[in-house]
């Protein structure tokens, strides 16, 4: 049954070969470590056999691989999980959720015959925030470019032969990355996308998605001040710093700005702001709405990719769900780092990227 734990080998090889950039363990180190031979290690990595590690051994690389000490003096060791800091339990904890979950999926699929490559993923996304139950319809509600620079777009006019409809949204790239996550996410559930303009009663009180700020976005303008968040969004497009996000809590009150370098036409965007909201729809309190919105269209972009993101949604959702845990709402405020007009993930598990968080404790606690 040649590759159905390809995901948890591939996991394990990287953990080896580039978890810590500037050191490569090698498989004889974590012979010494584990105490199992070279053999079985290599095993483990290899995407053609069928050997699946115990989860006690997964233990001992979550707690190799949560710490540097692992290897000092050029001796590999496994410390005792009391011996790790704060930080280093932290990465200990996210690094064993995430290798149970390729194991438990390789499980299944060597029970199967499924590969477990197609089984891990289908798993993350059926488990992250953005599935929800089956069948409970979802509406994304997305900013709308204005009527008067939607002119300026020679296929955005409906007489045009070559009109496209999507072109009256001004977060295509956001959208884009969304609807399908969404999709893939929730199968069995019918996904709706509408403009403020198209928007109808039913579409408030399913599972809402509010894509966009204030500027264009004024469903999400007016959610914003009905949730009552200690977090606003002020387009103070004519001051001296630009548009910024407030936050004002116990009394005081701080800014976060986005980073530019230049102006007028050469203004080039550094990094932007991102703010991610999960709650109960307050037009229907056994559905829930969500905003992703931003200072720009890069910020609601990370603030999406945050979630969506292969290589980043499933330490981001361990956080939130670690972080958070049953809050009836909750906040994050976040840099958006971009690179040569490339939008950076934000990885949540990391502070320089989280500028504020905010939670509501759930009614039972």
């Amino acid at each position: 049954m040649s590759g159905v734990n390809s995901a948890l080998a591939r996991r394990l090889r990287e953990l080896r070969e580039s978890h810590w950039p500037d050191l490569r363990v090698t498989q004889a180190q974590l012979r010494d470590a584990f105490q199992v031979s070279v053999a079985l290690i290599s095993s483990w990595e290899s995407a053609h056999t069928s050997k699946i590690p115990p989860l006690h051994r997964l233990e001992k690389y979550a707690a190799f691989f949560a710490t540097k000490r692992s290897i000092s003096n050029g001796r590999a060791h496994v410390l005792p999980v009391s011996d790790l800091t704060p930080s280093e339990l932290e990465d200990h904890r996210h690094l064993l959720t995430e290798l149970n979950r390729l194991r438990q999926a390789a499980l299944r699929s060597q029970a199967s015959g499924e590969s477990a490559e197609p089984a891990a993923a289908r798993d993350a996304l059926q488990t992250g925030p953005w599935h929800f139950r089956d069948g409970e319809p979802i509406t994304v509600i997305c900013s709308q470019v204005p009527e008067e620079d939607r002119t300026k777009i020679p296929y955005a006019d409906p007489s045009s032969p070559d009109y496209i409809e999507l072109y009256k949204y001004s977060d295509l790239d956001s959208l884009f990355e969304l609807w399908g996550h969404l999709r893939a996410a929730n199968p069995r559930s019918p996904v709706k996308l509408v403009s403020t303009e198209d928007l109808r009663s039913d579409d408030l009180t399913t599972h809402v998605v509010l894509l966009g700020g204030v500027d264009y976005n004024a469903v999400t303008g007016a959610v914003l001040a009905q949730a009552e968040l200690p977090v606003r969004q002020v387009p103070d497009w004519e001051g001296e710093k630009g548009p910024y996000f407030e936050v004002i809590e116990g009394g005081d009150t701080r800014r976060h700005y986005t980073v530019t370098a230049g102006s007028g036409d050469n203004l080039q965007l550094l990094e932007d702001v991102g703010f991610f909201y999960r709650g109960v729809n307050p037009d229907n309190v056994e559905r829930t709405l969500t905003i992703c919105n931003g200072m720009y269209g890069r910020g609601v972009y990370g603030a999406v990719r945050a979630l969506t993101d292969e290589r980043f949604r499933d330490r981001n959702a361990v956080y939130l769900r670690d972080r958070f845990g049953a809050a009836a709402a909750y906040s994050i405020l976040t840099r958006v780092r971009i690179r040569d007009r490339v939008v950076v993930t934000p990885d949540w598990n990391l502070d320089t990227f989280r500028l504020h968080e905010w939670s509501e404790p759930s009614r039972g606690d």
